[in-house]
C-alpha cells in the first residue's frame, strides 16, 4: 500500500510537471509570435475593425455578455457573474496558437498562450485579434468568422450602423455558433437574445461563474 502511494505521488508530481511545461510552452509561443500579432491587430484597429468601431457603447455591451472582466484581467476570471471558463484572450488563443483545438490537455497550452497575449499586447489588439476570428455560425455563403464580416453578410451594414437588438442577435450567436441559426427564425436564437436584453437592461444578473446561457435572464 506504501509503495502504491509513493507510485500514484509520483504519478501526480509528473503529470503537474508535464502540464505546467505545457502550459508554459503556449506563454513562450506567444512571446515569440506578438510582434506579428501585435503588427496585425493594430492593422485592423487603423482599418476600423477594432472595438471602437463597433458603435458607441456597443463594445461595452459585448463584454458586459462575453467576458465582463475582460478590461481587468489577465487573461484567466474564475469569479465574475457569467464569465464562464474561457475569457477573450483565451478564446482567440485557440485559434491562433492551433492549427486544430481539442478540449482537454489544450486548454492548458491555450491558457499559457492567453497569458502570453496578455503580457505582450494590450487589451484593445487583444479584442481586435477576437473580432476578427471568432465563429459566427453559418450564414448565406457558408460559415462565417468575424464580427464585422457577419454584419456584412446578415445586414449588408457594419455594426455600427446597425439597431441595438441588430447587433445583440449578432452577440446571441457567439456563445453557441454551431448550434444557432441567423438564417431563419430560430426559436432558441430567439430566447438567446431576449436573456440578452433583460441582461442589458438590468433586469437580471447570470446566477454564478458558469452561467453563460444566462439562467439567471430566464
Amino acid at each position: 500500500m506504501i509503495r502504491f502511494l509513493k507510485y500514484l505521488s509520483l504519478a501526480v508530481a509528473t503529470a503537474l510537471v508535464l502540464a505546467l511545461a505545457y502550459g508554459a510552452k503556449g506563454y513562450l509561443d506567444a512571446i515569440s509570435d506578438a510582434d506579428e500579432l501585435r503588427q496585425r491587430a493594430d492593422n485592423l484597429i487603423e482599418l476600423g475593425f477594432g472595438g471602437d468601431a463597433l458603435g458607441q457603447g456597443r463594445q461595452d455591451l459585448l463584454l458586459m455578455i462575453e467576458d465582463p472582466a475582460f478590461a481587468s484581467h489577465s487573461g484567466m476570471d474564475f469569479t465574475t457573474l457569467g464569465a464562464g471558463a474561457t475569457t477573450i484572450s483565451q478564446s482567440v488563443s485557440k485559434r491562433l496558437a492551433f492549427e486544430q483545438f481539442r478540449p482537454g490537455i489544450g486548454k492548458i497550452r491555450q491558457t499559457g498562450y492567453a497569458l502570453g497575449l496578455e503580457a505582450r499586447l494590450d487589451k484593445d489588439q487583444i479584442l481586435a485579434l477576437w473580432l476578427e476570428t471568432v465563429e459566427m455560425g453559418r450564414g448565406p455563403n457558408g460559415w462565417m468568422t468575424g464580427l464585422f464580416h457577419a454584419s456584412e453578410e446578415f445586414y449588408q451594414r457594419q455594426p455600427n450602423e446597425l439597431s441595438q437588438e441588430e447587433f445583440l442577435r449578432l452577440v446571441a450567436v457567439l456563445v453557441a455558433p454551431a448550434i444557432f441559426d441567423l438564417r431563419k427564425e430560430d426559436a432558441a436564437l430567439a430566447e438567446r437574445l431576449e436573456r440578452i436584453e433583460r441582461l442589458v437592461a438590468g433586469n437580471c444578473a447570470p446566477k454564478d461563474h458558469s452561467d453563460v446561457w444566462l439562467e439567471g435572464c430566464r
